[in-house]
């Protein structure tokens, strides 16, 4: 690659660099922590889900047709089938190429969160947690596996002739699974304006809280008593998850130690809230976010 080609890159990656710090700020701050390669790497995925989110979820996509927006998904997963043929044909197409060139990995995690997001324009409920299980490994278990070739496993474990190599595509999909669970907890008053309850049927039936109740926004001790087990289970989900950053790379076990702390940090803001998440949105103060850096660099070393 020549100096302007890298110069070029470069720049697609800066892009892709202030967009992950203005609209994931607790998920940027963990990946301040990875080598530059690495960081670069993931911020280059991060806003490649982005965009695939935004094709459903933006503003501008609100008022688009269902039609019109199946073919905005077919549209981009054929950009996305090319990227990984070596078609490049913007900044976002160069700075994946070169994502995928540096951490060879498979198409099949990318076109699964398509498939998410087509899920979003027929599925705007959800029966049971089986159900919204698979919704969750769509949109943002699948990023574990995007992922897991750039984190890297520890070569204790890959250069010792004796070692078995572990599998980390169980806990990196758990974690996926966990945010996910974590995202629907936090936006439940914004996915109702939009007609979604991602809050599974069998749930509501069994608290006996009404969906008419939570499009209004209600709260009283049903509600809350529906939270805490919701809460519950994303916490489940975050435990599977930690059994396997011993696995990583050392340079990437705090990080993401750093990441899964934070992210789950939003859980405790919501309890904070006494569950009021239809008027208000939990978030991580910056002092905890501060604390939880050294702490989970300790854990790093440690487990």
């Amino acid at each position: 690659m020549n100096n302007s080609n890298r110069k070029n890159l470069e720049a697609a990656y800066e892009i892709c660099r202030q967009e992950t710090a203005k609209w994931a700020k607790t998920f940027y701050l963990g990946t301040l922590l990875l080598p530059p390669t690495k960081r670069k790497a993931i911020w280059a995925i991060y806003v490649w889900c982005r965009r695939t989110d935004e094709l459903m979820d933006s503003a501008e996509a609100q008022a688009r047709s269902k039609e019109e927006l199946a073919s905005r998904l077919d549209q981009w997963e054929l950009k996305t089938r090319a990227i990984f043929s070596g078609d490049v044909k913007d900044e976002l197409d160069a700075v994946m190429s070169d994502t995928i060139e540096l951490f060879p990995q498979s198409i099949q995690p990318y076109i699964d969160m398509i498939d998410g997001q087509r899920m979003d324009l027929n599925l705007h409920r959800y029966s049971t947690f089986k159900e919204l299980q698979l919704y969750c490994y769509r949109v943002a278990g699948t990023v574990g596996l995007m992922t897991q070739n750039v984190m890297g496993i520890d070569p204790a474990y890959t250069n010792a002739p004796w070692s078995e190599i572990p599998d980390p595509s169980e806990a990196a999909v758990a974690l996926g699974i966990a945010n996910q669970l974590t995202n629907i907890l936090r936006d439940v008053g914004e996915d109702r304006s939009r007609g979604r309850i991602y809050i599974p049927q069998e749930d509501l039936e069994k608290f006996g809280y009404s969906e008419s109740e939570l499009m209004a926004g209600t709260i009283n001790s049903a509600w809350k008593e529906l939270m805490a087990f919701q809460l519950e289970r994303a916490r489940e989900w975050f435990e599977r998850s930690e059994a396997g950053i011993r696995w990583l790379s050392p340079d990437a076990r705090w990080p993401v130690w750093t990441s899964l702390r934070l992210y789950r940090g939003i859980l405790n803001s919501i309890e904070r809230l006494d569950y009021d998440v239809f008027n208000n949105r939990a978030y991580v103060n910056k002092w905890v976010k501060m604390l939880e850096i050294p702490v989970s660099y300790l854990i790093a070393q440690t487990k």
